[in-house]
């Protein structure tokens, strides 16, 4: 059983202002579209490299698009 993560995101949001499908994103950043859908729902950390390249393509910063709790 995977075991969810704690980091949360902004990715949908993200995603659905820049005008972007799953399918779009997923392309960008050289992944499955299930492997987003995991990532968006918080079932599936990314690496940081693509975190880096998530953050890229909205031209936003990490802290924008993922979160951590502190505690």
């Amino acid at each position: 059983m995977v075991k969810p993560t704690r980091v949360t995101n902004a990715i949908r949001s993200l995603r659905e202002s820049a005008g972007l499908t799953q399918a779009d994103l997923a392309g960008r950043i050289g992944v499955t579209r299930q492997t987003l859908i995991a990532i968006e729902q918080g079932k599936y950390s990314p690496t940081l490299e693509l975190a880096f390249q998530i953050s890229r393509v909205f031209g936003v910063g990490l802290d924008d698009v993922f979160q951590y709790p502190e505690a």
